[in-house]
């Protein structure tokens, strides 16, 4: 493996809109929510292992996740997770461990891949990687991801691209944060326009040189550490200086703004697990398309819907279409699928009204 290879693993999401399985003290990306033995951090750190080096990988995540991280990746040291101590969005931390991994080596190509993704065909995923790597090492170029639009998802931003040119790297014309029904239903006729999957391939140079010059407030605060990142005195310097940064993303504060961003439009599948109805189309369904993880059931008249329980509970459904039906510790939920995106807000609800505990 090429020891110039390495990762940032974004693992510090609250995942709200899969509560009551995802909370604020164990979140979604620490659940096996698939029911394939493996959580979904782990999935993503497998699937990133068959390219990079397994001690390059780096976990970014919330300071009160890391026993989390140490215990479901046994094989990773602490040296390898960069701990946030604020939730600052997606650009502060993408800049703090790209300063650390080029410091720690000034030639590295870097992959920025969220935790909870679900991706079928890592050969794929990997042969798409290594022919962003190979580009980006030639050239002064940001990369990201775009995947191939099988409907006009409104939940997903979207990426245009230029067709012209030969390479099946192409140039990034303009980026668009989710669309309503009638646009997204446009871009896909155009057939200009991708899923925006949130994967990055860089140098580390690249990155922050593009933060440099469009984030120059950021990369000075992060600047100021320099001399800490990989040693002892790194913490105190991040715990002081961490929650100072603008809470911003990285689309907003590099992509939409260099002139050298380009997309490559990849084959394999992929769902960003990012609701309830996302996950009931990933997983095995009865004749009657119901999804069922750990639960017993019985089913009669009952349709479409997601149903995850504690292990072997036994759930009689009778009458039931289109729904989620998640029993979770002391929550259950019984909610149209329909309406998933508003999870997050009876989630909030719940909180109000009876603890953080719940939340």
């Amino acid at each position: 493996m090429n020891k110039n290879y390495y990762a940032i693993l974004m693992a510090g999401g609250v995942g709200s809109r899969f509560w009551p399985v995802s909370k604020n003290d164990f979140p979604k990306q620490f659940h096996d929510m698939l029911g394939t033995g493996e959580t979904l951090i782990q999935k993503t750190f497998s699937r990133l292992s068959k390219l990079i080096p397994a001690e390059n990988i780096f976990i970014l995540t919330n300071e009160k996740y890391n026993d989390l991280v140490l215990e479901q990746l046994p094989e990773i040291t602490a040296r390898q997770v960069v701990l946030e101590p604020a939730m600052r969005n997606t650009a502060p931390c993408i800049l703090y461990a790209s300063m650390k991994i080029q410091k720690e080596n000034p030639d590295a190509m870097m992959i920025v891949a969220p935790s909870d993704h679900w991706i079928e065909d890592e050969d794929m995923f990997t042969a798409n990687v290594n022919e962003c790597f190979d580009a980006c090492e030639k050239e002064d170029i940001l990369v990201t991801l775009g995947i191939q639009p099988t409907f006009p998802n409104t939940g997903y931003g979207y990426i245009k691209f230029e067709k012209e040119g030969d390479s099946s790297i192409k140039k990034v014309a303009q980026f668009t944060e989710k669309p309503d029904y009638e646009t997204a239903k446009k871009f896909l006729i155009t057939k200009s326009y991708l899923w925006n999957a949130g994967i990055f391939i860089w140098s580390a140079k690249s990155i922050v040189a593009a933060f440099s010059k469009y984030q120059e407030e950021m990369t000075t605060l992060f600047e100021k550490g320099m001399s800490c990142y990989n040693t002892e005195e790194e913490k105190d310097f991040i715990d002081e200086n961490y929650p100072k940064a603008e809470n911003i993303s990285i689309d907003y504060a590099i992509l939409e703004n260099a002139p050298n961003v380009y997309v490559l439009p990849v084959s394999f599948d992929w769902n960003d697990l990012g609701t309830w109805g996302s996950l009931h189309s990933k997983l095995d369904k009865d004749e009657s398309e119901n999804a069922v993880v750990n639960a017993k059931t019985i089913l009669v008249d009952a349709k479409n819907n997601i149903i995850r329980t504690n292990p072997d509970k036994i759930v009689v459904v009778d009458g039931l279409s289109d729904y989620i039906i998640v029993d979770k510790d002391d929550v259950l939920v019984i909610y149209p699928k329909r309406k998933e995106q508003d999870i997050k807000k009876v989630r909030s609800a719940v909180k109000d009204a009876f603890g953080e505990h719940l939340a």
